[in-house]
């Protein structure tokens, strides 16, 4: 996926074929990037887990092989000229979508049986177990969105003609797809756009565990994070506020308002979630008694050595 990525982005510099509006090697560019940090992430949750070490080792080979097969068609679609999602232009295209739909259930599937092993894995200690399946199962929420773009839009549905239309499905809500958009993520400024929802969900994979590794860092200059009881309740606030920011985007999406151009329920709801963590954050960081030694020793870190040892 880093191999193709690099290719990609030549692409972007050679190549000055759009479609849809975007250059024609932003998606495969942006996929590529995105495969890459998943598969890395998952990897290095899978070397958590204690047992199930089998069942994990197919499941994280399912997902390189239908990511793989998805950015073989995503990149030939591209060298023929195609859209590669929502195309049913001919048999052909909508066969290669068939299949695309396919490969991201069953990736979606193992990702699950993933997430399944890390719950009842046995981790390092309660804020590294927080961080891991906090971040997968936002992130399997975050992809599920994808499984609405597939879906014809309400305009689709209007029009009668989803047997002979060339394009099933939309990542825009009530506007077309390849409008106005915004740089670089190329999400639409003048519609709702349901990939906003997906990327921020699916990226909890590498931001909360990110986040807790980041407070490992500071801890040695900052007393507070030097507390185990306090790095896990700051990662609990962060789990839940980005869960949050999650649902906010989708329901923002859904309204087919922008992200760049929230109305006053949105804000309202932004600032009552951002008012949610800073209150969450400032009740982590005060000062409280230690916390009990549970009995269960698995369930607690032994020492802040054992953090992040895999």
């Amino acid at each position: 996926m880093a191999l193709w990525a690099l290719v990609s982005a030549v692409g972007l510099v050679v190549d000055d074929r759009v479609l849809v509006g975007a250059p024609i090697w932003a998606k495969p560019f942006k996929f590529f990037v995105s495969f890459a940090a998943y598969g890395l992430t998952l990897a290095w949750m899978l070397a958590q887990t204690i047992w199930g070490r089998r069942t994990g080792w197919w499941a994280g080979n399912v997902v390189v092989l239908t990511s793989l097969v998805e950015m073989v068609i995503i990149t030939g679609q591209v060298i023929r000229g195609k859209r590669s999602h929502f195309n049913a232009e001919t048999a052909f295209d909508e066969t290669l979508y068939t299949v695309m739909g396919l490969t991201v259930a069953v990736l979606w599937a193992a990702t699950l049986v993933i997430a399944v092993l890390l719950l009842r894995a046995p981790l390092a200690d309660r804020a590294t177990a927080w961080a891991i399946r906090g971040g997968v199962l936002i992130a399997l929420a975050g992809a599920a969105v994808g499984f609405l773009m597939a879906q014809p839009t309400a305009e689709q549905r209007a029009a009668g003609n989803l047997d002979t239309a060339d394009v099933i499905g939309a990542h825009s809500v009530g506007v077309p797809d390849g409008g106005p958009a915004m740089p670089l993520t190329g999400w639409s400024t003048t519609g709702g756009d349901l990939r906003i929802p997906h990327f921020v969900g699916m990226h909890a994979l590498q931001l909360i565990p990110l986040f807790l590794i980041a407070l490992v860092v500071l801890a040695p200059r900052s007393a507070p994070l030097r507390d185990a009881g306090v790095r896990l309740r700051l990662v609990r606030v962060v789990a839940l506020g980005y869960a949050g920011l999650v649902a906010l985007t989708f329901w923002q999406a859904l309204r087919g308002q922008p992200l760049v151009h929230p109305d006053a329920a949105t804000l309202m709801a932004a600032g009552a979630l951002l008012a949610a963590v800073a209150a969450g954050v400032w009740a982590a960081l005060r000062t409280t008694a230690p916390e009990p030694v549970s009995v269960h020793a698995e369930t607690e870190p032994a020492s802040d050595s054992k953090e992040f040892t895999a």
